[in-house]
């Protein structure tokens, strides 16, 4: 198994973590909760802080069950894993639940 990165919640950009105290967040117990927050808000500093710390297969993992992506970073997770849409939570969510009217 690989050896993960010496890394710490402070080496993110400090607008990730707005709604809880940096200081009591545990990377390896909120590991959904931080990739989700890269996936959606994070530089690519921060992509690559997790791709340090967690590795490419638990954030496809991650990535594939979110019920939430914004189409962003769903089809950057879709090419960067080199998956279909349809294997994404999210997308199948979004299909099955169509919104009022798009203008």
């Amino acid at each position: 198994m690989k050896q993960k990165q010496n890394i710490s919640q402070a080496d993110f950009s400090g607008y990730l973590f707005w709604d809880v105290d940096r200081t009591k967040l545990s990377l390896e117990d909120s590991k959904v909760y931080v990739i989700d927050r890269v996936l959606s808000h994070g530089m690519l500093t921060d992509w690559q802080l997790i791709k340090a710390y967690y590795g490419k297969d638990a954030i496809r993992e991650v990535a594939l069950n979110q019920r939430y992506l914004d189409r962003y970073a769903l089809h950057f997770c879709a090419a960067y894993f080199d998956e279909p849409l349809t294997n994404f939570r999210c997308y199948n969510y979004a299909q099955s639940n169509p919104g009022h009217w798009d203008y």
